[in-house]
């Protein structure tokens, strides 16, 4: 029986926004590359373009030959796992594509596996390459490997021009820097230290989400799920950040992350008290920390230029790791005040100007040339009866 190996890929640039697949089909035996395809597709999300690319695939395969069987590889975790049974199906713009895909060849004759991204480059580049193009119609080559090199190289250089171009030019940037890395920054849902306005950070006693904070965890869940743009979840290592995060990833079906760069700051000896007891217990300490940024909280807690400090370095890290995609990050009040902060250029002080509610939504994109654009900030509509 004849094999072949399926690569595909999805993206979408605003997600949802102009979306397009690349797919390409290599004899398993010779890992001689048979076919390319990709598509432009319109306004649709990223996990729509991800199933529309593994639906192109698996038919072209068919088309070379209906009895063969079916390796297919890639990056996106969702479709892998969703395909494979392991996960469930709950999105309603997905599962017509999966039941779809599932059809395409017998049960049995298709495997799946996922990949890191940097191995599926190919797929990758024929989907930016769709989202490039903007055209409804499909385009289909049969290439030789010399072919294929060139069309690598070629698509570099362009990138670099791309990119020289977006560094060089004043003002406004050109409009085509690519897919940005987009962070959705939730914060966690109540605990029972919330309601009271007491500090709860890193150096505390680590609190759970109460009956409400669950209740608002599942909100936020169903909020994203009924978006369809997540596309991987990291949390803070804290117990409230991990629950909250386990509640979207059940319902999304996609695995957590552990990030210890997103943990909450270190409030020190004002761990479990109130600004008001802070206020009675240590003025002169707070009044140092209300005006300058370098100031640890009582007791060698961590300053809020230490924690931006800490935030720049997971951002970048981040950034470099999720580049075009879009991204979960479940974490506390100070983490994502800070990464608004640094997106905007805002002085330290901005950190007390904004209002940031349990289990509300904010989102930040990066874009290639290095520029960042707030896109939400302490979205509660979802919590809403």
């Amino acid at each position: 029986m004849r094999e072949f190996i399926v690569e595909a890929d999805g993206g979408s640039r605003g997600n949802p926004g102009p979306a397009g697949y690349g797919c390409v089909v290599l004899d398993a035996a010779t890992g001689e590359t048979l076919v390319e395809t990709y598509e432009y597709l319109g306004v649709v999300t990223n996990n729509v373009a991800e199933y529309r690319g593994l639906l192109a695939g698996l038919r072209a395969a068919h088309d070379l030959d209906p009895s063969a069987s079916v390796h297919v590889r890639m990056d996106s975790k969702l479709v892998v796992e969703q395909m494979s049974g392991r996960w469930k199906i709950k999105h309603p713009d997905m599962k017509p594509l999966a039941l779809e895909a599932g059809r395409v060849f017998p049960p049995g004759r298709v495997t799946y596996e996922w990949i890191p991204r940097e191995q599926n480059k190919r797929a990758d580049r024929l989907a930016n390459e769709a989202m490039d193009s903007g055209a409804s119609a499909s385009s289909v080559r049969q290439p030789s490997p010399a072919a294929d090199a060139e069309a690598v190289g070629a698509a570099k250089a362009e990138a670099d021009v791309r990119a020289a171009n977006a560094v060089a030019a004043p003002g406004w940037a050109p409009a085509d820097m690519g897919a940005p890395a987009t962070f959705v920054l939730l914060r966690h849902g109540e605990t029972p230290l919330t309601p009271q306005k007491r500090f709860s950070g890193s150096g505390g006693t680590d609190p759970s989400l109460s009956a409400v904070g669950r209740e608002q965890a599942e909100r936020a869940a169903e909020a994203l799920a009924s978006r369809g743009t997540i596309q991987h979840i990291l949390a803070s290592p804290l117990t409230r950040t991990r629950q909250t995060a386990a509640a979207v990833a059940e319902r999304l079906g996609i695995e957590v992350t552990v990030e210890d760069g997103l943990i909450e700051t270190d409030f020190g000896a004002w761990e479990g008290l109130t600004f008001g007891e802070v206020r009675e217990r240590y003025p002169d300490d707070l009044n140092t920390w209300l005006s300058d940024p370098e100031a640890e909280p009582t007791g060698g807690g961590e300053s809020f230029a230490a924690t931006a400090t800490r935030i720049a370095a997971t951002r970048d890290k981040l950034v470099a790791a999720y580049a075009g995609r879009t991204v979960l990050l479940v974490t506390h009040v100070t983490p994502i005040k800070t990464f608004v902060r640094l997106a905007l250029g805002a002085p330290p002080e901005s950190l007390f100007r904004m209002e940031l509610s349990a289990a509300s939504l904010s989102a930040v994109a990066y874009y290639a040339d290095g520029n960042a654009s707030v896109r939400l900030l302490n979205d509660t509509s979802h919590l809403r009866p």
